[in-house]
């Protein structure tokens, strides 16, 4: 694999121009993940919502690099008591704001639940949520047209609360071709964009305790004043799609896609 990691510095005529400069990326060029960039996150235990999927490592290559892009492979098998094989990841590199782009073409299919997202390196603040959640991009594969963001943070589970778009819906289908999902990520806000088209902002230039349980912050701002790292999945089944029942192997082998291919990831800071 190829991993691309270099500054810039723009000049223009009698000064510098204040513009978005890459710090870092993968293009995924190669034939195998480079595991000096990347971890494997592998279980089976539901990981929080009731997912029907164990994430493995390399059974069955639910993760590989192939024709310049990252492949997770949902696999309809039997491992470990459960009937579904997918892959989880994430970046051994984190950063404190920036802008942060990925371009994907996503899974459809019925209760396929592909994710592009980040999560803090270190709970500064807490267990889960109390340190925070970005999720740049996730999608009901049983919905291919609608996406959204959301962030999650107040506290520590249950304590914990979220805001985001909510469901956005577009004229194409996002497992038919590529698309880039990005969010730019300030001191004050997070705003969301797809191919470039912005649809939505969260202020983050406030108090973002959740008035529920022990108040883990004592600025504006927290907890997204923290490194965070890179994530994507492809999980199955799960509380997205409500209390269940979820997707069975007879209904999978009717899945349109099962797989999300990633061309590449970027990450640019304000220069």
């Amino acid at each position: 694999m190829k991993v691309v990691v270099f500054f810039a510095l723009a000049l223009f005529a009698g000064g510098a121009s204040a513009a978005w400069h890459q710090v870092w990326s993968d293009e995924f060029n190669g034939n195998h993940l480079d595991d000096n960039n990347w971890a494997y996150e592998t279980g089976c235990s539901g990981w929080g919502n009731n997912e029907l999927e164990c994430y493995t490592a390399h059974r069955s290559q639910n993760v590989r690099v192939e024709n310049g892009h990252l492949v997770i492979d949902v696999k309809v098998e039997d491992f470990e008591g459960k009937h579904f094989t997918s892959g989880r990841i994430h970046s051994k590199h984190a950063w404190t704001f920036g802008k942060f782009e990925a371009r994907a073409r996503l899974p459809s299919g019925h209760h396929l639940w592909p994710a592009i997202w980040m999560m803090p390196r270190d709970s500064k603040y807490g267990t889960w949520a109390a340190s925070g959640e970005i999720d740049i991009m996730e999608l009901r594969g049983d919905k291919p047209h609608e996406i959204m963001g959301t962030i999650h943070y107040g506290g520590s589970w249950p304590n914990n609360i979220y805001h985001g778009s909510g469901e956005k819906s577009y004229p194409q289908d996002f497992s038919q071709d590529y698309h880039t999902f990005a969010v730019e990520w300030s001191h004050t806000d997070i705003k969301w964009f797809v191919d470039g088209h912005h649809f939505h902002t969260e202020n983050i230039n406030k108090n973002m305790w959740s008035g529920k349980g022990h108040n883990p912050y004592t600025k504006n701002g927290q907890p997204f004043d923290q490194p965070f790292h890179w994530i994507l999945n492809v999980a199955v089944g799960g509380n997205f799609f409500g209390p269940g029942p979820y997707v069975t192997k007879e209904q999978a082998h009717q899945w349109h896609k099962h797989t999300m291919e990633v061309d590449y990831l970027r990450v640019y800071e304000w220069k």
